[in-house]
């Protein structure tokens, strides 16, 4: 009889889930609108960003504010937000009056809806994975049932892709989950001991241990991966708490209640805005002051040290308090340590071998492809969503020339501007190859009407606009807004082209579309690559952009015996006289670059 109980539920689970990956598209868009109703501009964007890890539309100085406050992590879809979906379900389903068993599977299958919402990229595919056996491990009610549940997820997705071990963010993630396992429990006794128990002061122990279990358990892999700290983290985590839970969960109920037309969901938008411009203020307050943010360089030895000075403390505690639990939390510690010790060194050992030259990039791998007289950069971090820059001209057969690099959907297509040898191959992908979103400046008439009719969710940039795939920040330096709105006839579409700066950990590449230095008024610092500008026509700026940006490397892409003469002599003469190596599509082929480490790899297809 039980089976029997359970068959309808779980026949209805497995239905929305497919659904929901059939329509995943559509999902999001109405989400996004519905999650932008009614709020001021900030805080629409910063709810899309709790809930659908999208922080394009935020501007960068609310996105400093997070970064150097340690809050970064709530505007990446991540685990903790498979973790308070979990929590928002289970009293609901509870009321309900659904037993133990059924509430399981509908949770497991809010997860499964929920992950193609976010975007199904690879990091919210591991969580709901993770997710999913925790709640599983969870339910069953015992502590070494967590940790073993938690180390076979990790051994399943090891096994799946042995190299995810050296993924940032998956490192922060499994530290993360497994501080709050391990080191939670003994922190949320310490802080009830002297808070008490009473009505909500037992909620806010159990969240201010979560928070500082995972703070203890990834300052030092963010430390050692980044080279910086944030000194205020803890304390913003912990201001921003009681609003951070509230603001995911009604963004939640926003994103479910935009699926039905018409549904009202003005009064809930109306109580986020305020929780989310609570923890905006949070993030200014700890991320602003001089000494927020501190340049660190851990390695490796400091690193081991910090997890051991964790350790330490936590075996000194168990002594001077003589009980079992509190040297348990020592014992926890020092496991954290060792595994996080294991994981730099997989990082560490994988970024010295570089990675295979086929399969899946080692770091972030950059393909300026050869598409002839056109543009088209592929971005591929690894663990990440790919990233389309420009599709070069139509009818070149990109989609073969993708599934060729191993892509086999864009997490982000983006047209500099409308031309045909941008745009034209990009416009022949749709319908025929997955894009998640289309991102652009200025699209025109036909442009516009494909794009419309293929139903891909677009968004236009501008100056100060950012796009993050995992580690991969694409930073947007050029055009202002202004001089994207209105009618633009009888403007050069090239002064309006998309001019990008791609940063991954050290590594950058300055994306200059055919948006000559000599008319675009830009200084993004010192760069290791550039993309020269227009398939390296005339330029009179380049001689003072190389002067201000110090590339080690230019790539020119151009097609073989084009009729305008690119690359003109005066500008390969500028290039050499500032002794910068040059690639060029026509000569060398597809130019692959391979950053990993403090390395950047090259090497051309075409010999």
């Amino acid at each position: 009889m039980r089976a029997r109980g359970l068959s309808v539920p779980l026949l209805l689970v497995a239905a929305a889930a497919a659904l929901a990956l059939s329509h995943s598209g559509e999902i999001r868009a109405r989400a996004e609108a519905a999650l932008g109703r009614g709020m001021p501009a900030r805080e629409a964007a910063l709810a899309r960003g709790f809930v659908l890890g999208e922080d394009e539309g935020i501007d960068q100085a609310t996105k400093e504010d997070f970064r150097r406050a340690g809050l970064s992590h709530l505007l990446a879809v991540s685990g903790q937000n498979v973790a308070l979906l979990v929590l928002l379900a289970m009293p609901v389903l509870a009321a309900l009056g659904l037993p133990l068993r059924a509430r399981l599977l509908w949770v497991l299958g809010l997860i499964a809806v929920y992950v193609p919402l976010a975007g199904a990229g690879p990091s919210i595919q591991r969580a709901g994975i993770m997710g999913a056996l925790s709640v599983l491990a969870t339910l069953s009610g015992r502590r070494a049932s967590r940790f073993y549940g938690l180390v076979f997820a990790a051994a399943v997705l090891l096994v799946l892709e042995p190299g995810i071990a050296a993924d940032v963010g998956w490192q922060l993630s499994f530290a993360a989950v497994l501080g709050i396992l391990l080191l939670a429990a003994p922190l949320r006794a310490g802080i009830a001991a002297r808070i008490g128990t009473h009505g909500p002061r037992r909620a806010l122990a159990e969240a201010a241990a979560m928070t500082i279990a995972a703070t203890l358990a990834t300052a030092p892999l963010i430390a050692f991966h980044f080279e910086a700290i944030s000194t205020a983290t803890l304390v913003a985590n912990l201001l921003a708490l009681p609003a951070v839970a509230p603001a995911m969960w009604l963004g939640m109920l926003v994103a479910a209640a935009g699926q039905v037309p018409g549904l009202p969901v003005g009064a809930l938008n109306a109580v986020n805005s305020l929780l989310l411009a609570y923890v905006a203020q949070v993030a200014a307050w700890c991320g602003r002051p001089s000494w927020a943010y501190l340049h660190v360089r851990l390695g490796l030895g400091g690193l081991a040290g910090s997890y051991l000075g964790i350790a330490a403390a936590s075996v000194f505690a168990a002594r001077t308090s003589r009980r079992r639990r509190r040297l348990r939390w020592a014992r926890s510690a020092l496991a954290i340590g060792l595994v996080a010790l294991g994981l730099a060194w997989a990082w560490e050992a994988t970024a010295a071998d570089g990675g295979a030259a086929l399969g899946p990039p080692a770091g972030l791998r950059i393909s300026v492809l050869d598409v002839g007289q056109g543009d088209a950069i592929l971005l591929q971090p690894r663990d990440a969503a790919a990233v389309l820059v420009d599709g070069g001209p139509p009818g070149d057969g990109l989609a073969a020339k993708l599934r060729d690099a191993g892509v086999d959907r864009l997490g982000a297509a983006i047209v500099t501007h409308d031309q045909s040898d941008h745009a034209g191959g990009i416009r022949d992908l749709l319908g025929v190859f997955p894009i998640e979103r289309l991102l652009y400046g200025v699209l025109q008439g036909q442009t516009l009407s494909e794009v419309a009719a293929a139903r891909v969710p677009r968004r236009r940039l501008a100056r100060g606009s950012e796009l993050r795939s995992g580690e991969l920040r694409l930073d947007v330096l050029w055009p202002p807004a202004e001089l994207l709105a209105g009618p633009h006839a009888g403007e050069d579409p090239n002064q309006l082209a998309l001019v990008m700066l791609a940063r991954w950990r050290r590594f950058s590449m300055l994306l200059t579309a055919d948006a000559e230095a000599e008319t675009t008024p830009i200084d993004p610092g010192p760069i290791d690559v550039l993309k020269v500008a227009h398939h390296g026509s005339d330029d009179a700026g380049l001689g003072g952009l190389l002067d201000r940006t110090r590339p080690r490397l230019a790539v020119i892409s151009v097609g073989a015996g084009n009729p305008f003469g690119h690359p003109t002599a005066a500008t390969l003469a500028t290039l050499a006289s500032h002794g910068i190596p040059t690639l060029r599509t026509d000569r060398d082929g597809t130019v692959v670059l391979e950053a990993v480490g403090d390395s950047v790899r090259v090497e051309g297809e075409g010999g």
